[in-house]
């Protein structure tokens, strides 16, 4: 897959604390206009299972009226479900066929470019889900497949299954269990897409506050959020990191991270710094 060198992640746009969609509109075009031309979505990015699939239909208007929608790819994912708000596994084969038709429509496309399994559930053998979305790619459904919230071993069986394109995982300098899986993912020239890539929410206001991140960020005239999405990247060859945004001067900061690029040692100092969580 040809993607740029960080996409945008939809979900804030959609779930609790949303803005009014004008402004997620607003955002998006302006992630556009910045070059994040890789945007991921999920059916369950929504306040609850009366609005599923607010975040694709967003997107969609956005999206569906560019002049350059062929070169904007949007990736979208099957497996949970959101009843009165929570977040639960449904990895059935009956669920994600459903959803996939339902993201279609949302989407307003006969084609889901990519299309990603959101988390394996332990009620349904994996191999079981993966192959639901084998057939709906040999069926016409979606064009690549890839994997979310998963390990190596995951990798391997559903890689036995169908090609998987992308493995999706969380990765920032609070949450590095993944980092091995980046770098898996390197050597098999598997795209790895790193969400939360500044930890989110109240971690991602955290960052500013730790000395070391703010002195780097200085040393390249760029803010922290920048230097830590740089940071993220050097995680393997293979990485995309795909930050969210709520206002249009986020959007345009994370993007403008694609021009930081930080030396060995920084980026030494950042893997061996241990941030709180706290």
């Amino acid at each position: 897959m040809n993607l740029p060198p960080i996409g945008f992640g939809g979900m804030p746009l959609s779930i609790q604390g949303r803005p009014p969609e004008d402004v997620g509109r607003r955002v998006i075009n302006a992630a556009i206009d910045a070059g994040m031309t890789f945007i991921d979505t999920a059916d369950v990015y929504c306040l609850d299972d009366n609005d599923i699939g607010h975040n694709e239909r967003l997107i969609a208007s956005v999206v569906n009226e560019r002049p350059d929608r062929d070169r904007i790819r949007v990736a979208t994912k099957a497996g949970l479900r959101r009843p009165r708000g929570a977040w639960t596994n449904d990895g059935s084969p009956k669920h994600i066929r459903e959803t996939c038709e339902r993201s279609l429509r949302a989407l307003g496309t006969d084609q889901i470019w990519l299309y990603q399994f959101h988390a394996p559930d332990p009620r349904v053998p994996f191999e079981k889900s993966v192959e639901t979305f084998a057939e709906l790619q040999r069926e016409g459904k979606c064009r690549y497949v890839g994997l979310s919230n998963v390990s190596i071993d995951e990798i391997d069986r559903a890689g036995r299954i169908v090609e998987v394109k992308s493995v999706q995982n969380r990765l920032n300098p609070y949450f590095r269990e993944s980092i091995p899986v980046a770098a898996e993912c390197g050597r098999r020239n598997i795209t790895f897409l790193a969400y939360s890539p500044v930890g989110g929410g109240r971690l991602a206001k955290k960052l500013p506050k730790f000395e070391l991140l703010q002195s780097i960020a200085a040393a390249h005239g760029c803010s922290v959020h920048a230097a830590v999405l740089a940071w993220v990247r050097t995680k393997g060859p293979t990485v995309v990191p795909i930050p969210a945004a709520r206002t249009v001067e986020h959007a345009v900061d994370s993007a403008k991270s694609v021009d930081v690029v930080l030396a060995p040692d920084e980026t030494g100092m950042i893997d061996d710094a241990e941030l709180s969580r706290a």
